[in-house]
């Protein structure tokens, strides 16, 4: 585990934001690392020189992931976003099926259902998930943390629910992965994108399948989802990956230069670590906020604070310097490894102003 000090040097010398960055929740920071990897691939690319060092980013990149969720690499696929991998796994159910959702969460984890057109999408409200599975529920689709609010699902309960009544399970992690431990084996798919909590760049999606793939059909496999990726790059591929890779999209190479970088940091740091950290700045910004007289929405334990009435200032916040959200007229933040106590305090103050 790694002490305060070492935590906060290998902070301090991956991050130097000119602002008060509170938005991790839509996008993270970059570590110094991972732009200097962005950087070292373009110039691959601008060169003319051989790409093989980031085919094998891809594969570093899947590895650490797949420590980061505690499954098998050989159970993880690489994709491109959230929306692609439920359209997969949407796809994959019979007419007529149940699947069970939380009121108002991701659009990336609900509309692939809705489109079908042909299942019977039912949402309760999050509180309510895991005692509104039914017999006849042949999925439930719900974000681990909300990205509106930073509610948690209560992940236990669901697993426990899904198994009495046989019904499968869908988490995406994106608003988790990265600071809260994860448990990808607990459910049958889970999903999550890298340019959030991971620290990444854009264009990479994670899906961790059960080791018999739980019945979905490859539908986008391409060349890069082959046994042998390049002998599969003409006409139909005579052998799909006996993995996960069966799922995988053409990789966004320069992504998974800088990715590979940033799931080096959080396993230096430690997600243990990372969570105490991120989680404590949380509580110290709701602390601030009931002596101010505000009461943020109910998400013990969350990374993310969410204050309703105070969405309209985010563009003053922002002019002064200090970047948070606004969600349906909350305002969201989100505290990460690179932010301080004093991130914290500086907006509390403007709040107070």
């Amino acid at each position: 585990m790694e002490t305060t000090e070492t935590f906060e040097s290998l902070v301090r010398a991956e991050f130097a934001p000119k602002t008060t960055y509170l938005n991790t929740a839509s996008n993270s920071l970059l570590p110094a690392r991972t732009v200097a990897a962005l950087h070292r691939a373009a110039l691959l690319r601008a060169e003319g020189r051989p790409l093989t060092s980031l085919y094998e980013d891809v594969e570093a990149c899947r590895a650490a992931y797949a420590r980061l969720a505690g499954v098998p690499a050989t159970r993880v696929a690489a994709g491109a976003s959230v929306a692609a991998h439920s359209g997969v796994i949407a796809a994959s159910l019979p007419a007529g099926a149940e699947v069970l959702t939380a009121e108002d969460d991701f659009t990336s984890v609900l509309n692939p259902f809705h489109v079908r057109g042909d299942l019977k999408v039912r949402a309760v409200p999050l509180e309510r998930i895991a005692e509104s599975v039914r017999p006849d529920t042949a999925l439930v689709a719900v974000s681990a943390v909300q990205s509106a609010d930073g509610r948690l699902a209560d992940l236990p309960a669901l697993r426990e629910a899904a198994r009495a009544h046989g019904t499968r399970t869908y988490v995406d992690f994106s608003q988790a992965a990265g600071w809260l431990p994860m448990d990808a084996d607990a459910f049958d798919f889970t999903a999550t994108v890298s340019f959030k909590w991971l620290l990444g760049p854009h264009g990479v999606a994670f899906l961790v399948l059960p080791e018999d793939f739980g019945g979905l059909t490859p539908l986008l496999a391409g060349w890069v989802a082959g046994e042998e990726p390049w002998d599969s790059c003409y006409g139909p591929v005579a052998e799909l990956a006996h993995s996960a890779r069966r799922f995988d999209l053409t990789h966004a190479l320069f992504t998974f230069a800088g990715l590979r970088r940033s799931l080096g940091l959080i396993e230096e740091l430690g997600v243990p670590a990372v969570h105490a950290h991120d989680v404590g700045l949380a509580d110290r910004f709701r602390a601030g906020l009931a002596a101010l007289g505000h009461e943020p929405v109910p998400a013990p334990g969350s990374a993310i604070v969410s204050v309703p009435g105070l969405g309209a200032r985010q563009p003053e916040l922002s002019r002064d310097g200090i970047e948070v959200s606004n969600r349906s007229g909350n305002l969201r933040a989100a505290f990460h490894l690179f932010n301080t106590p004093a991130d914290v305090d500086r907006l509390l103050g403007a709040l107070a102003g």
